[in-house]
C-alpha cells in the first residue's frame, strides 16, 4: 500500500473504505487500548490521519463532513493545522458547538453505521453512546478498525524492557500495594480486577518502563486475584532475573495478546472490578460471561496519597530540579544580555541539559513548551524545527516544562520578561499571579472537593472580567504519569468523592491568561496537600508550595497585591533560596540571589 501523503488524501482514503465497508461514519478518538493521555506512534490514528498533533481532539469523518473536535487549549494550533485538509474545526465548549454525539444524532440519517475501534473507545462513552445512537436510528459498530485498514506503514508497537523501581525511592512494597488493592476489592465484592491504565499497573507492581515518550510506563495490562497477578506484556520486555522476583509475589507473566482469550474463559462466577474510564469497550467485550462491577480502580486514589517518605523524595527532588532551573534561567539571561541568538528551540535543548545535569534524573515529563509572545497565547504551543520563534526584542517568554526523577515528577511554568515588558502585560502577569498565590495560601477542611478550590486562583481573574479555557490543578505522579487524577482542580469537574482533596496528594497550581495573537501568561508550581490544623470543625488542610524557583518580579506591579500576598511571595523566595544555594555556585549563585531578593 502507498503512503498518503496529505491529511485531505488520507481522509478522502478513508471515506472510500468506509463506503465499501458499509459505514458511513467513523470516530477516531485519541486514544490506545489502555486510555492514555500520550500515545506511542503506533495508536497516534487521530494525528496521522487529521495532520493536528495536539494531544486532545477527536476526528469524524462522514461521507460529506469531516469534523475535528477539541477544547480551547487548541483551536489555534488546531486552525493552523488543518488547513488544506477539508477537515472543520469544531471549537468543543464553545457555546455553539454541539457535541460530536449531538452532531451524528442531528446530522446523521436513520440507519447509518458509525464505526470506532473498540480497542480505544472507553466504557462510559460506548455506554452513552449506545443509550443515545439507537434513538436517532444509527448503529455503533466496534470491530472495525477503519484508520488502519488505510494506514500504510503504521509503526510497530514499541519494544522497551520493563525495570523495576527500588528501594530507597520505591518506598513502598509490591506486596504492599496488592494487599491494599485486594483489600478494596473485597469492599466491592469483586474477586477479580482488571487494570488496563498503564500508571496503575506500573505503581502497582513498582515497575517502570519506556514504552510512551516523557512517561515511565509500559504496554501491559493486569488481571488481579486474591492469591495472584497475571501480567500481560510482550515477550522478552522483562528480563528473566525480574521475572523470578515478580513471581515471589505471585505476578504471573502471560503474551500482551493472550488477555482476550483469558477474557473469555473466566467463570460465570467472577466478579470483575472494572473502571469504565480507564478500560476500553474492546477490552471488555471479551469478558461478556462474567458479573461486571464498575468502579474507579483502587489504585488511582492509593497512588495519589503520597507517603511521608514519598513526600520527602518529591521535596529533595523539586530541588535538585529547580537548581536546573537556576541554571538555565542565568544562562539564558546572560545569553540575550549578551545579544546571542537564542530560540524557543534553544530554550528546550537548554533546560533539558541542565535537568540532566542532575542526580536521579531520567527524561522528560512532558515536551517542553518555550513560547514567545504570541505563541504563549496557546496553552499548549509546540515549537518544531519547521516552526519556530526567536526570542528578541521585547516580551514574554513562557517556559513550561518537567522531568522525571527517581525521586519524583516534575512540572513548573514560568514567565520571564524579555525585553521591556509593556505595562499592560505586567498587568497581567499581576493578575495570574494574585490567582496563584491566592490558591497556593487556601486552608480547608479535609475531604473538600478539589473542583472548589478552583474559585480561589479565578477569582482575580473573574473580578477582572477575564479568564481561561483549562483546568487549575491536575494531581501529579510519583515517578509516573505527570498528569494523574483522580483530584482535578477545575470548575468543569464534576464533585465525585474519590476527587476530594486529602493530605498527601501533590497537585499543580496553575492559573492563566491567554491574549490570542498578543501573549500567554501562565504560572505553575506543584503543591503538597499538608495538616495544617484540627479544630472543632474538624482536620484543616494547607498547600506547601514544593517547587523551587523564582517567580520573575519584573513582570509585577507591586501595588497591585494584597500585603497577604507580597507576604506570601517574600516568604517563598527566602525559601527557594535557603534550599537552592546549597546547590548552585557562581553565577548561578550570583542570579539565584537576584531573583529571589524580596519585594
Amino acid at each position: 500500500m502507498k503512503p498518503l501523503a496529505t491529511a485531505a488524501a488520507r481522509v478522502e482514503a478513508l471515506r472510500g473504505h468506509l463506503a465499501q465497508a458499509g459505514l458511513q461514519a467513523c470516530w477516531v478518538p485519541t486514544a490506545d487500548p489502555h486510555l492514555s493521555e500520550y500515545l506511542p506512534e503506533h495508536w497516534m490514528a487521530r494525528a496521522w490521519l487529521s495532520g493536528f498533533d495536539g494531544s486532545a481532539g477527536g476526528l469524524l469523518v462522514a461521507a460529506d463532513f469531516a469534523g475535528l473536535w477539541t477544547d480551547s487549549r487548541y483551536w489555534v494550533q488546531a486552525e493552523r493545522q488543518l488547513q488544506g485538509s477539508g477537515i472543520v474545526l469544531m471549537r468543543a465548549g464553545a457555546p455553539d458547538v454541539p457535541d460530536v454525539l449531538d452532531w451524528m444524532c442531528a446530522h446523521l440519517r436513520a440507519g447509518d453505521r458509525v464505526a470506532v475501534d473498540g480497542r480505544v473507545l472507553d466504557c462510559s462513552t460506548e455506554q452513552r453512546w449506545r443509550a443515545a445512537l439507537p434513538d436517532a436510528g444509527l448503529a455503533l459498530v466496534l470491530d472495525q478498525d477503519p484508520v488502519g485498514a488505510i494506514w500504510a506503514g503504521r509503526p510497530a508497537l514499541p519494544q522497551a524492557p520493563i525495570r523495576e523501581h527500588l528501594a530507597p525511592y520505591a518506598c513502598r512494597t509490591r506486596a504492599g500495594n496488592l494487599a491494599a488493592v485486594r483489600q478494596a476489592m473485597q469492599a466491592q465484592g469483586a474477586t477479580l480486577h482488571l487494570i488496563s491504565s498503564l500508571d496503575d499497573i506500573a505503581w502497582l507492581l513498582n515497575l517502570r518502563g519506556a514504552d510512551v515518550d516523557h512517561n515511565p510506563v509500559f504496554l501491559a495490562h493486569a488481571l488481579v486475584g486474591m492469591d495472584g497477578v497475571r501480567l500481560y506484556v510482550a515477550p522478552g520486555k522483562i528480563p528473566a532475573d525480574l521475572a523470578a522476583v515478580l513471581a515471589t509475589d505471585g505476578v504471573a507473566l502471560r503474551d500482551y495478546d493472550a488477555l482476550a482469550a483469558d477474557l473469555a474463559a473466566l467463570l460465570d462466577s467472577t466478579v470483575l472490578l472494572v473502571d469504565p474510564a480507564r478500560v476500553t469497550a474492546g477490552t471488555l467485550s471479551h469478558a461478556a460471561r462474567v458479573h461486571v462491577v464498575r468502579a474507579i480502580n483502587p489504585s488511582q486514589l492509593l497512588k495519589s496519597v503520597k507517603t511521608t517518605a514519598e513526600a520527602e523524595h518529591i521535596r529533595e527532588t523539586m530541588a535538585q530540579d529547580g537548581a536546573a532551573l537556576c541554571e538555565f534561567f542565568a544562562w539564558f539571561e546572560s545569553a540575550m544580555a549578551a545579544g546571542e541568538s537564542v530560540s524557543e528551540l534553544d530554550v528546550d535543548t537548554h533546560i533539558t541539559a541542565a535537568r540532566a545535569r542532575r542526580p536521579g534524573f531520567v527524561s522528560t515529563s512532558f515536551a517542553t513548551i518555550a513560547a514567545f509572545n504570541a505563541n504563549g497565547a496557546m496553552p499548549h504551543y509546540q515549537a518544531t524545527p519547521d516552526s519556530f520563534a526567536q526570542i528578541r526584542g521585547d516580551g514574554l517568554l513562557l517556559i513550561d516544562s518537567g522531568g522525571q526523577y527517581l525521586g519524583g515528577t516534575t512540572d513548573i511554568t514560568r514567565v520571564v520578561p524579555v525585553g521591556s515588558p509593556s505595562q499592560a502585560q505586567k498587568e497581567d502577569f499581576t493578575t495570574v499571579l494574585r490567582g496563584h498565590i491566592d490558591l497556593a495560601m487556601a486552608r480547608f477542611p479535609m475531604g473538600t472537593p478539589s473542583s472548589v478550590l478552583d474559585t480561589l486562583a479565578r477569582m482575580p481573574l473573574w473580578q477582572q472580567g477575564l479568564d481561561y479555557g483549562h483546568g487549575t490543578g491536575h494531581g501529579v505522579g510519583y515517578f509516573l504519569n505527570v498528569h494523574e487524577g483522580p483530584q482535578s482542580i477545575s470548575v468543569r469537574a464534576h464533585a465525585r468523592p474519590h476527587q476530594d482533596m486529602l493530605a498527601g496528594m501533590l497537585t499543580s497550581n496553575e492559573p492563566g491568561l491567554y491574549r490570542p495573537g498578543h501573549w500567554g501568561i501562565r504560572i505553575e508550581s506543584l503543591v503538597l496537600a499538608v495538616p495544617a490544623e484540627q479544630t472543632d470543625f474538624g482536620d484543616f488542610l494547607q498547600f506547601e508550595t514544593v517547587t523551587l524557583c523564582p517567580i520573575d518580579t519584573r513582570c509585577v506591579v507591586r501595588e497591585r497585591l494584597s500585603e497577604n500576598e507580597r507576604a506570601w511571595l517574600n516568604q517563598y523566595h527566602r525559601q527557594v533560596r535557603e534550599r537552592l544555594l546549597p546547590l548552585v555556585t557562581g553565577t548561578v549563585r550570583d542570579w539565584l540571589m537576584v531573583r529571589t531578593e524580596p519585594l
